[in-house]
Parts: structure tokens; sequence; C-alpha cells
């Protein structure tokens, strides 16, 4: 593996300080990449919620795993700072495919989940442990550094009260950092107590989503989050924009118009 990509995973890793998160308005193709980078942002990340539609697909792993890659390979090539690039579960592939085929675009990090993308039901932790551990090594053996984000989906597919779902969410954070990973994603944990609790029992770096309800940037910092991911978020935000301005040209109105959204909604 070349210097540049072992520097570029290195730098990425190194970025993950609990208390300065790294945050990462996730991007789905060249251009917004381009944007990320150019507004000073230090990693790109993509989403896969946001990139499979603009693939002309849903989410879910329903987008091929070659199209996924080779959107990729465009974004990497398009800026110049490291990308991590979200995988789902894998595509289906076998870890050292999936690291192989992942180095090759280029990217030095990604996200993992544990839960099916096509059924939404979680994964043993132990299978999906095992399942980052050959990741890692697969990862060691080619001399990618690869950046391992572990997504813990309890309180996406979880079930049982909140205080079993926060047990749930520690116990697999936990086993994915013994495993190999540098990061946990508890995704849609959103209350700062929750938050507060994740980072002082898991016992490692910890990825929150940022959403409507979600503490503020500076709040996240001050819970000692050490990254914030925006998922779909940015990319559903400028469909609905786009989906407002197209309605204005349909209706004979300029889409350019600054107050268009005041006007569409007085409609």
């Amino acid at each position: 593996m070349n210097t540049a990509t072992i520097e570029r995973a290195t730098a990425l890793r190194a970025l993950h300080v609990p208390g300065n998160p790294l945050v990462l308005p996730n991007v789905w193709d060249a251009a917004s990449a381009r944007t990320v980078e150019s507004a000073g942002f230090p990693v790109v990340a993509t989403g896969s919620a946001a990139v499979a539609p603009v693939l002309g697909y849903d989410d879910g792993e329903v987008a091929p795993a070659e199209e996924m890659l080779a959107a990729i390979a465009r974004i990497v090539r398009a800026v110049g700072i490291p990308v991590t690039a979200d995988l789902e579960r894998g595509y289906g592939m076998e870890p050292a495919e999936l690291v192989e085929r992942l180095a090759a675009t280029g990217a030095v990090g990604c996200n993992l989940e544990d839960s099916d993308p096509r059924t939404g039901k979680m994964v043993d932790a132990d299978e999906q442990a095992a399942f980052l551990a050959a990741v890692r090594a697969a990862a060691s053996e080619a001399g990618t550094g690869l950046v391992i984000n572990a997504r813990v989906d309890t309180y996406l597919h979880g079930e049982g009260p909140p205080d079993e779902r926060l047990a749930e969410a520690v116990r697999r954070g936990r086993r994915y950092l013994e495993a190999g990973a540098d990061c946990v994603y508890p995704i849609f944990a959103s209350e700062a107590g929750v938050i507060r609790s994740l980072v002082g029992e898991i016992g490692g770096p910890i990825n929150i989503a940022f959403h409507p309800g979600t503490p503020s940037l500076e709040e996240l910092a001050g819970l000692g989050v050490a990254r914030v991911s925006f998922g779909p978020g940015l990319h559903r935000a400028v469909q609905a924009y786009t989906t407002q301005m197209v309605a204005a040209i349909k209706a004979g109105q300029s889409p350019y118009d600054p107050d268009l959204p005041a006007a569409m909604a007085a409609r």
C-alpha cells in the first residue's frame, strides 16, 4: 500500500478526538465532496442513504456494490483529503474482498452497521464482532490502515425500554472496539444523558448522528463525542429545495426567487 494512503488513514484516525469531534457533512457525489473540502473540512464522508438515490436505488444495499464503489472512487478522485465511505454491511462481500475493493477506490475509512440492511433485523453481536475482526485482520494484512467506524443500531432497530437499549448499545460498542473498530456509532442516540453514558461506558471514540433535536455541536463536544455525522440530511434538504424550484417553474414562477421557500409554503 502506498505511503499517501497510510498517511491519509493515519490523519483520519487522529481526528477522532473526544471533546473535539470530527464533523462530517456527509456527501453524495464529487461536486458535494468538493464543496465540503472547499469549506475547510479535513475529511469527506459518504452516506449510503444519500449516494444510493443519486445512483437510482433505494438505500439498504439495493445499489450494486460495483456502482457504490465506483461512486466512492469518483469522490476520492475529486478531493485531496481523506475519504471515509458508508458501506452499510459490506454488500455481501467477504472481509478480504471488502478491504481490497475499498482500498482500490482510495477511501481510507468505512462505516459498517450491525443490522441487516434488507430486513432491519439486528445481527448477533458476536457475529458482527467476528466480521469486524476479520475486516481488521484483512486491512492489517493489506497494510491499508483502514479506519473502521462500527455502527450500532440498537436505537434504530433494537427492542426494549430505553435502559435496555442503552445497555445493549454499550455491550455491542465494547465488543466492536475489542474486535478492532476505531470508533463506535450508536446511530439515533440523541438525548444528552444517553450520549454522556455511551461516551463514559463504551470506552472509545463515539460518533453521533446530527439531526433536528440532537444537542448542538458545542454541546456534543462537551459530552465528549469524537465524531459527528450528518448522514443523508444535507442531501435530503437539497432535494427538498430542488422540488420547490421545480414546482415554481411548473407554476410559471422564477425558481431563483430568494423568497421561494416562503412563497411555495403559502400556496
